[in-house]
């Protein structure tokens, strides 16, 4: 069965463009021209990744990234403006997790579609052997992590992370005691060259995580900012 990807953008000729490029990819490709329409498809089909534009009309993208993030937690890919670096980091801010630059090539889009796939996939199988389940469940400090089935719970309530938090999280739990470095973060997540502009696309993820677990830059519990270094999660 095909995955189900959402694409949104008032631009009919990058929508149509998007939507061949992903079905080439056998891909099944749920394509509208506004987040009215597109607000339906949301509440109606269960969806595997979201294309989002942020200008749309009458309803913009960041609206439709917060709709999807009241009940899903599928990736969401946000098409921003040239070198709109506002735009970017409001759509993290609200849950995306990654973004692409107008105007861009279709492959790195393809790209980007599968990386993100993969990585929600990777985190989301089915296992039927408790043993195993509880072997891929990390804990530390009242913050429990299920990988089998991508859920996150923090003194016992349910911590609703984003694909991208949830990586985040992951990789600094998996080695606690060390710190690990923005750019570091930053290739294990996207498999991507790192720019010193890509340093604001991780804070404002461990930003995000932070309000989350209601955890403070100043005393924190859980995420340690080591100034100049990285980030850690005390062992």
């Amino acid at each position: 069965m095909s995955d189900k990807i959402l694409v949104v953008d008032d631009e009919a000729e990058i929508a149509d463009l998007i939507e061949v490029y992903l079905s080439n990819e056998n891909y099944t490709v749920f394509k509208f021209y506004s987040a009215k329409e597109a607000l339906e498809c949301i509440e109606t089909t269960d969806l595997d990744l979201a294309v989002l534009d942020v200008m749309l009309p009458e309803t913009d993208g960041f609206t439709l990234c917060r709709k999807i993030r009241e009940e899903h937690t599928y990736p969401i890919i946000m098409l921003t403006a040239k070198d709109e670096e506002t735009d970017k980091i409001t759509g993290l801010t609200l849950g995306a997790d990654d973004y692409v630059t107008k105007p861009f090539r279709p492959l790195e889009l393809v790209a980007r579609v599968k990386s993100q796939l993969r990585r929600y996939k990777k985190y989301n199988p089915v296992y039927s052997d408790e043993a195993e389940k509880e072997k891929d469940t990390l804990h530390h400090s009242g913050l429990v992590m299920k990988l089998n089935t991508h859920e996150c719970f923090l003194n016992d309530k349910p911590l609703i992370l984003t694909p991208t938090e949830f990586s985040i999280l992951r990789i600094l739990l998996e080695n606690k005691g060390c710190v690990i470095s923005a750019e570091d973060l930053f290739h294990k997540i996207w498999k991507d060259e790192y720019y010193s502009k890509s340093n604001n696309t991780i804070t404002v993820h461990i930003r995000h995580l932070r309000e989350k677990m209601n955890d403070t830059l100043s005393k924190p519990k859980y995420i340690k900012t080591i100034w100049g270094v990285g980030y850690k999660i005390d062992g």
